[in-house]
């Protein structure tokens, strides 16, 4: 996987995201939301278009 540099706060946006997403779930739901978005993304799926682009 290719390593692309990014400024502090396009990192903690997608961290947020997947905190948020599982709050009070435990690490382990953190960490499989983070997971997930990370599959979705790299696998280009078809129910997310446009996921890549910073639109």
């Amino acid at each position: 996987m290719a390593v692309v540099p990014l400024s502090e706060k396009k990192i903690k946006q997608p961290a947020h995201l997947v905190r948020a997403e599982a709050k009070g779930d435990g690490k382990q739901k953190i960490l499989t939301s983070g997971k997930t978005g990370v599959i979705r993304v790299r696998a280009d799926c078809l129910n997310y278009k446009g996921i890549r682009s910073h639109g």
